[in-house]
């Protein structure tokens, strides 16, 4: 087979299909050809669904890939796969690795496909799969005592919107309206978060506040942000040996020569803090996640190694967003648990000045603003950007945009582009662009 674009799959996956069907026939077989008999359609189609699954889905875990409604998916070592299911929490399935070798031999394969190939040397890795899923590896009974181990976190195509957000109760409108606020003005935002608390989900719905005409630039180390302005640097770290490496850091120092109008990092972990901090003292708002549970500990873990900002420089960041996974009616759900304004150094006390404006009541499932008319950002940071005089109209200003976002959701405008194309358009031509009636 000849002229074919061996990077385009679905090109490959169609001339594998048309050679599949120049070899076999369904029917009775004649003794003059040379070609493979299949008994019947049902052989035919169980043959061809095998063939794409092993050269081009994910063989064994395929339907777990496929299923809609799994968010992960666990291999602990031999034994049955868990999935976390959206409705029904984590399960145990009836599928299983049987011997260790053919668990390895996933793995590695795998491993390779995504250009991230483990080995003795580098057991640990993090990829993302060809359908956008992240998947951890952990190779080698040494260090993962059940056998090998990995968990993929299923890869949405069209990410979840503020309204959808919104609807769920993770956001309240107030909440949203406040960092939509903020975003267009240019603040430091950090959305912080233990694990799978919905840190990236949210970050990835509030880029659609971020105008429409800005330069985005974003750095992470597996590629999980799906923006969608039209001028948008997407960067995503290499390591493939240390001389080779390209790592956060490295690309973070290049987003302060391009000049973009806002940077979004993946996740602050080590070093490229301090840069990320650079950025926002030179006029370049970021916006980035973290691994922290509360207040007192982001400041902590910002100051403390390895990433080393001087506290002084902590009241760069401008607001911090914290999400928590919490058991709600017995179901897990997702949280803004609450939103802090970060004031100001105070040299006297040593110590960073916060202040909490939106928090969320467990009792009543409630999220309740607490800073109204007393909102360091939006009266000290916002109002003046936006030539706001009397300070009490930014609280209508944001009442007015909650209203938008409440006017969507009872809309049930909830398809990511559609919400785009709707703030875009407010950004654009005012309130007469709205589809809707305030």
């Amino acid at each position: 087979v000849e002229n074919i674009d061996l990077t385009n799959i679905e090109e490959v996956k169609k001339t594998v299909i048309d050679l599949f069907n120049r070899v076999v026939e369904v029917g009775r077989r004649s003794l003059f050809s040379d070609k493979i008999y299949i008994k019947n359609k049902e052989e035919y189609d169980k043959l061809l669904y095998f063939l794409i699954r092993e050269r081009f889905g994910y063989g064994f875990l395929e339907p777990f890939l496929r299923d809609p409604y799994l968010e992960d998916v666990h291999i602990l070592g031999l034994g049955s796969i868990y999935v976390v299911h959206k409705i029904f929490g984590m399960l145990k399935t009836n599928r299983k690795f049987e011997n260790e070798k053919e668990l390895n031999r996933y793995i590695i394969k795998y491993s390779e496909i995504v250009d991230r190939p483990v080995s003795e040397t580098r057991p640990i890795v993090d990829a993302i799969l060809p359908d956008g899923s992240r998947v951890n590896f952990i190779y080698g009974r040494d260090i993962s005592l059940h056998g090998s181990s990995f968990t993929i976190r299923k890869f949405s195509a069209k990410p979840l919107s503020i309204t959808q957000l919104i609807s769920f109760g993770t956001i309240s409108p107030e909440e949203a309206a406040y960092l939509w606020l903020a975003i267009e003005n240019g603040m430091n935002i950090v959305v912080s978060g233990e694990t799978a608390s919905g840190k990236t989900t949210l970050l990835n719905a509030l880029a659609t506040f971020i105008r429409p005409d800005a330069k985005v630039y974003s750095v992470e180390d597996t590629p999980e942000l799906n923006i969608p302005h039209p001028i948008w640097q997407r960067l995503v770290t290499r390591e493939v040996g240390k001389a080779a490496d390209v790592s956060m850091y490295d690309l973070l120092r290049a987003a302060l020569r391009s000049r973009p109008n806002y940077i979004l990092i993946g996740e602050i972990r080590g070093k490229e803090g301090y840069v990320a901090f650079q950025a926002m003292q030179t006029g370049h708002p970021v916006m980035t996640t973290f691994h922290s549970g509360n207040i007192t500990s982001l400041i902590e873990r910002l100051t403390g190694e390895p990433i080393n900002i001087p506290i002084t420089f902590i009241d760069n960041l401008n607001i911090a967003v914290f999400t928590s996974t919490v058991t709600i009616k017995g179901k897990m759900e997702r949280r803004v648990t609450s939103i802090y304004e970060i004031e100001k150094y105070i040299a006297e006390l040593k110590k960073v000045a916060v202040r909490r404006v939106f928090a969320w009541d467990s009792i009543r499932d409630k999220h309740v603003f607490s800073g109204k008319y007393n909102s360091y950002i939006l009266e000290k940071k916002i109002a003046p950007l936006m030539k706001i005089d009397d300070k009490r109209k930014i609280y209508e200003i944001l009442d007015y945009r909650a209203r938008i976002l409440r006017r969507m959701v009872e809309e049930q405008i909830f398809d990511f582009f559609e919400v785009w194309e709707i703030l875009k358009n407010f950004y654009i031509n005012g309130p007469s662009a709205l589809p809707f009636s305030i």
